[in-house]
């Protein structure tokens, strides 16, 4: 009997597209772009908004994609709001590995924030750098 445990091989969200290939979850879209709630949330009514064609970085979406893509971030701030009742919201997306993009299809999150989620929120989207998160008076 062999003591080997066999590893489940994780999906490659890239091989096919996760964002490609028949999304679940969808809660909005346009002609452009869709949205859904986030399938690994850090807080509750995280969402992400994706344009409808496959692009990897965000800098290369076309000035109707953003504009489809902001539409939907209006439209899903108030769908959000009248659920969750958030405090406050950080908006952002990863563009590159080096920045932590995994999944190579632009997705910009909407993540709903709330008072108290953690102990000091000054600096905001700064702590993808921790040391760099909270501002130090010169």
């Amino acid at each position: 009997m062999s003591s080997e445990v066999k590893q489940e091989k994780k999906r490659d969200p890239n091989d096919p597209c996760l964002f490609c290939t028949d999304p679940e979850g969808t809660t909005l879209q346009n002609e452009l772009a869709y949205s859904g709630r986030d399938s690994y949330p850090v807080s509750p009514g995280h969402t992400v908004v994706i344009p409808k064609r496959h692009v990897a970085e965000f800098f290369d979406l076309t000035s109707e994609e953003l504009t489809a893509c902001m539409d939907l971030i209006n439209e899903e701030k108030k769908l959000i709001d009248e659920e969750f009742s958030p405090d406050g919201y950080n908006i952002g997306a990863n563009i590159g590995p080096a920045a932590g993009q995994s999944i190579l299809h632009v997705h910009i999150h909407i993540i709903p924030r709330y008072k108290g989620d953690v102990a000091n929120p000054q600096g905001g989207v700064r702590h993808v750098l921790p040391s760099k998160a909270h501002y130090k008076r010169k």
